[in-house]
């Protein structure tokens, strides 16, 4: 069978509810590499926060992390980095939000938050990884991979406005859940990192499986040969995408179960 590399989203695709990996998750990945296939994860989760489940899994991988912003290798050799532009980043910093949003910036080797966020440290429980605190008149505007506005949908969206007046062409903007409106520098996305990645590796997209479940993978599943998308997904991701297929939900293990099938394990 001719390898193929394995590409999957995390929250909300290879986790469970609890944000964690599964046991048939485990075992299937695994048998993947064991067959010569590779595999990558692609988060908007901090590098940090996803090496715990590299390490879990026992497996070399390359780690495509802050939705893009970097990729590192299996033995952590930091491959690419992009950064946010840091007038953009200091008009984010400064850009005015309801009190009870709150502001993250994803650095290269920390996560800074302006005030404690008890949700946040829920959803990290499983990789330890944690925040600093930092008021914002104090965050610096450099060495930014993203920034991450966490609320109510509504006042994102009109938080989202803002940040596409400030940023236009020099900024990405997307989400990972309703909760979270994730910035990046411009043409940064999963979809690009993927595309270099495959270069650096010597495959083809047509090569390439990739999982995913919100917006913030739709460049990753469009530029993939095979694109396969949760049951659980965005409810406008078939319409984006136009292309690909609806598999299990992230709860039930929906991505080892489609491999299994794939793969004849």
């Amino acid at each position: 069978m001719t390898p193929r590399l394995i590409v999957s989203d995390l929250d909300g695709t290879l986790l469970g509810s609890d944000h964690v990996l599964h046991e048939s998750t485990i075992e299937v990945l695994r048998a993947l590499t064991e067959q010569g296939h590779q595999l990558t994860l692609a988060s908007g989760r901090h590098y940090r926060d996803m090496k715990v489940f590299r390490d879990e899994l026992g497996v070399p991988m390359h780690l495509i992390s802050s939705n893009g912003a970097y990729t590192h290798a299996p033995d952590d050799t930091l491959l690419a980095a992009h950064h946010v532009d840091p007038e953009k980043a200091r008009a984010l910093i400064e850009l005015e939000r309801p009190a009870n949003v709150r502001l993250s910036l994803y650095l290269d080797d920390a996560w800074y938050i302006d005030s404690e966020s008890p949700g946040h440290l829920a959803m990290h429980a499983a990789t330890g990884f944690v925040y600093q605190v930092v008021p914002a008149s104090e965050m610096p505007v450099n060495g930014i991979g993203k920034v991450l506005y966490g609320g109510d949908p509504l006042e994102l969206a009109r938080i989202e406005a803002s940040v596409r007046q400030i940023g236009g062409d020099d900024l990405h903007v997307t989400y990972s859940t309703p909760n979270s409106l994730e910035i990046m520098a411009g043409g940064v996305n999963k979809g690009v990192a993927l595309a270099a990645l495959l270069e650096r590796l010597n495959l083809r997209a047509d090569e390439c499986l990739a999982f995913g479940d919100n917006l913030n993978d739709v460049e990753m599943l469009a530029f993939a040969g095979e694109a396969h998308y949760m049951a659980n997904a965005h409810p406008e991701m078939a319409g984006r995408l136009g292309r690909g297929r609806q598999i299990g939900h992230h709860h039930e293990a929906g991505v080892a179960e489609l491999l299994r099938e794939r793969f004849g394990l």
